[in-house]
């Protein structure tokens, strides 16, 4: 190495170190201006000598990249949502339902709930090469310019980090910053921002990198996520976080029971006030790894994870007036209009009222007084009235018995709380929001194509139902408010590229009632086709596993309807996946069908994750607790005891990794 190559390498290592000690450690070790000459050296030589350029140099983190569009991509591993819990039963609740799915002793780790835009960070050989928003769990927004000027985000690791690896986190704005942004903001004419949360969310999409470093947000981090880690425990993984280089709050503790778990919990619901940063609760995890794995995960959340909410902040406001929106389904809900007021640090201004039955439980009149609140602080909630400020002449409120919008009779069945419109095809909220839901993300994903222009195409009579938008043309869309060539092009081209969406996601996105995600890939790989699952009978559908007499009657009825048949034989004719592909039928089969098969311990040649899906590829279904309807056991080292007596005293079948390969002729 050279010696001005050296010296580039010594001030990046020193500076690096200097500003560790300072954003993470709060224990600054140089002066403001020492470490100011330092940078300014090192950018000196970096500006004389481009062939030693480093993206991950600390003269990056000033910004000045300009992102005009924000890359949207897929993480890797998929970031889960939290259940959350409102009481302490719902967290003894959670405990019950965990020890029945796992043995020994469970140990977990209490942590504080950040309020602020949740992000994955990806590092490579130490280094930081991508920055990814929580976006909708599947894939987020790019936005690594932006965070790399976040100065608690360590851009080079140090220690025994592993060679890749994941860690998710939340960037927050601190009080202090925040306020002093607020008075600088109010000092020049503007209006003040409204809270930290949304400010902190808000500055990762900013456009000119430059502008993000100027706010003084920071990056606490909590989780790690990736494969042959070397870590066994949640709160070990806390540690080494720390270790290589990482803002880890230090308020997580090992709980050694659910007792200990609710003290962290009554500590902080009253300690929270003095803390830095906006938070709104607790994580508890089961603190294990190995047990975290057994436990798995449901369709939204990790099951060996909990939030627990301290109590939302209530106001009361008047009811100016309830009106009702009609949804895809035709569900009808009625919403209060309030008197703008604040709440959790935003206005709220409209709070659902759910169905006529809560209606009717709070007597809740156009004109009462009523209490507020933020559920989770995101949804408001009507909790009461405020009878002794009820004005006289109160009328009781009417339910509505006509649609809003296409004004046909509402119906009622039995059993159900809300309302429907039977006008499936001629209620135009319904029509709209049928072909957003078709365009949405976690659906056909149209790129180019948003729930406005959905609206205005069904509105201008370009369009009538989803299968409609694949006859679209380019001069029919241009003419359409805020529409120009470019974006005209680029909505066509998406609803060309959803041709090649896979069929489980296709069965999805035709919004059939009560079939979401995770049962429309139930269906699809149990039918591999349109045309199987809509000749099925409902007996046929019922003995698919998870599917209820509630989802084949719905499925039936979809199909009965020859409107709906019309608009997916025309689907079938645009090109759109109707059917799985070759390539996804390779390595399926039925070879497990009809089987329950619970996975215990841990392995040797695959990971549980691989053993699930050879599971499921195989048309088994993957159970979480040992019944007399488990099918064998693929039992691995590490076997909790209990569960192997279990087994034993329900004749269960116990198999080893290599032996189940063998079933599958692997």
């Amino acid at each position: 190495m050279n010696p001005i190559e050296e010296r580039i390498e010594n001030l990046r290592n020193e500076l690096r170190e200097h500003n560790y000690n300072y954003y993470v450690l709060d224990n600054a070790t140089i002066s403001d201006y020492e470490f100011d000459v330092k940078l300014k050296e090192l950018q000196e030589l970096e500006a004389k000598h481009p062939e030693f350029f480093d993206a991950n140099s600390p003269t990056q983190r000033v910004g000045g990249e300009v992102t005009k569009n924000f890359e949207t991509i897929p993480h890797e591993h998929r970031m889960y949502s939290l259940d959350n819990s409102y009481s302490k039963e719902d967290l003894l609740d959670w405990e019950k339902r965990i020890k029945k799915l796992v043995d020994g002793e469970v140990q977990y780790t209490c942590e504080l709930k950040y309020d602020g835009a949740s992000i994955s960070l990806t590092y490579e050989n130490g280094k930081l090469v991508k920055a990814v928003t929580r976006g909708d769990g599947f894939q987020g927004d790019n936005v690594t310019a932006n965070v790399k000027t976040i100065k608690s985000v360590p851009l080079q690791l140090k220690g025994d980090y592993p060679e890749k690896f994941d860690i998710r986190g939340e960037i927050v704005l601190p009080f202090e910053g925040f306020n002093k942004m607020n008075e600088e903001r109010i000092e020049i004419g503007e209006e003040p921002y409204r809270n930290p949360r949304n400010t902190a969310s808000g500055s990762l999409k900013l456009q000119d990198s430059a502008e993000v470093a100027k706010r003084p947000l920071e990056c606490l981090l909590y989780n790690l996520t990736g494969s042959n880690l070397g870590i066994k425990t949640q709160f070990e993984s806390l540690k080494k976080a720390r270790e290589w280089g990482f803002k880890v709050p230090d308020a997580a503790t090992l709980a050694h029971s659910i007792d200990e778990v609710l003290e962290f919990v009554d500590y902080w619901n009253t300690h929270r006030h003095n803390l830095p940063y906006e938070t709104d609760g607790v994580v508890i995890k089961v603190n294990s790894l190995q047990q975290q794995e057994e436990l798995g995960y449901t369709a939204k959340a990790p099951r060996w994870a909990m939030a627990y909410k301290f109590k939302a902040e209530q106001v009361s406001t008047k009811l100016n007036s309830i009106t009702y929106q009609v949804g895809r389904t035709g569900a009808i809900t009625p919403v209060a209009n309030l008197e703008p007021v604040e709440l959790a640090g935003t206005t709220v201004k409209r709070a659902s009222l759910h169905n006529a039955d809560q209606i009717a439980k709070l007597d809740i009149r156009v004109g009462d007084e009523v209490y507020v609140e933020k559920g989770g602080e995101i949804i408001p909630k009507i909790l009461g009235v405020d009878l002794t400020k009820r004005p006289s002449g109160s009328v009781p409120t009417t339910y509505i018995n006509h649609c809003p919008e296409c004004h046909t009779e509402l119906v009622r069945e039995e059993g159900e709380a809300q309302h429907y419109c039977p006008n499936y095809n001629g209620c135009n909220p319904q029509i709209i929001g049928r072909i957003q839901h078709f365009i949405s993300r976690k659906a056909m994903d149209i790129e180019g194509l948003g729930g406005e222009t959905v609206a205005l195409l069904v509105n201008e009579g370009l369009i009538t139902n989803y299968s409609d938008l694949y006859e679209l043309k380019k001069e029919q869309v241009i003419p359409l408010e805020r529409m120009a060539e470019k974006s005209a092009d680029n909505l066509i081209q998406g609803i060309e590229k959803s041709k090649t969406i896979p069929f489980e996601r296709v069965l999805y996105a035709l919004g059939i009632r009560y079939v979401g995600e995770t049962v429309a890939k139930k269906l699809a790989r149990h039918y591999k086709s349109i045309d199987a699952i809509a000749h099925a009978s409902e007996e046929a559908l019922v003995n698919v596993d998870e599917i209820g007499v509630k989802i084949a009657e719905s499925v039936s009825a979809f199909f009965a309807s020859t409107e709906n048949v019309f608009i997916v034989n025309r689907l079938k004719e645009f090109g759109v996946q109707l059917e799985m592909s070759e390539e996804e039928l390779v390595g399926k089969t039925n070879k497990l069908e009809g089987l329950s098969i619970v996975i215990s311990g841990v392995f040797e040649s695959l990971s549980r994750d691989e053993l699930k899906k050879l599971i499921e590829d195989n048309g088994g279904k993957v159970s979480s607790s040992i019944s007399s309807k488990t099918s064998f056991i693929v039992a691995g080292a590490n076997m909790g005891p209990s569960k192997k007596e279990k087994a034993e005293k329900l004749n269960i079948e116990l198999i080893n990794e290599y032996q189940f390969l063998q079933k599958l002729n692997i």
